[in-house]
């Protein structure tokens, strides 16, 4: 039995604001594109039975770079839609509404967490059903990617929100003794190669 890949996308210009992005198709940064490509390293060594990948640039590139061909692009790993809160920060959003949550509260003309989590039950069903072949990639967005794990190990969408998923990192879905587990979560990248400074200019 494989296990399932999650490997969330690199740092945007969004992301690194921490501004709500789902339908927003922006590209990757210049050191999102440094860290997908870092993602290589952590994959390295598995041989995937599918890929299956969000259809948003960010997550696409960071799947090219990090050398995974999609297989499969596939609408319901979209990153949750934020509806009127695209763009804004939480931050922001708590000037007007304080104690908004967006695990249980949803978001105004986006999604809840039941619709999310109907969606990503699709996705789930589809990763898991590739696991007979071996290791399945799923390639996608942080809270998209947090309810899909939760799902997995049996839990409300809502219990995604206790596990913080980082730009480029991957996480691994598997069992243990027959029973749905997280094996891995939130891994980054190595860093790079240390280089020694160069000589000292003498005057």
């Amino acid at each position: 039995m494989g296990e399932i890949v999650l490997v969330r996308h690199g740092e945007t210009e969004w992301s690194a604001s921490r501004r709500h992005t789902s339908y927003t198709d922006l590209e990757l940064t210049a050191d999102g594109e440094r860290e997908a490509r870092a993602l290589a390293a952590l994959l390295a060594g598995r041989r995937f039975a599918r890929v299956l990948a969000s259809p948003r640039r960010r997550a696409l590139r960071t799947a090219e770079l990090a050398g995974l061909a999609a297989t499969s692009v596939d609408e319901d790993l979209a990153e949750w839609n934020y509806g009127r809160y695209e763009g804004i920060t939480t931050a922001a959003i708590h000037t007007e509404r304080p104690g908004w949550n967006i695990w249980t509260d949803g978001c105004p003309d986006g999604e809840s967490p039941v619709e999310v989590g109907a969606r990503l039950d699709r996705a789930l069903a589809r990763a898991a059903a590739g696991l007979a072949d071996g290791d399945v990639a799923v390639v996608g967005h942080a809270h998209s990617l947090r309810v899909l794990a939760a799902r997995w190990i049996g839990l409300p969408p809502s219990a995604g929100g206790l596990l913080r998923l980082d730009t480029a990192t991957i996480s691994v879905l598997g069992h243990e003794h027959g029973r749905p587990v997280i094996l891995r979560w939130n891994q980054p990248p190595p860093p790079p190669p240390w280089t020694a400074p160069g000589p000292t200019a003498r005057h």
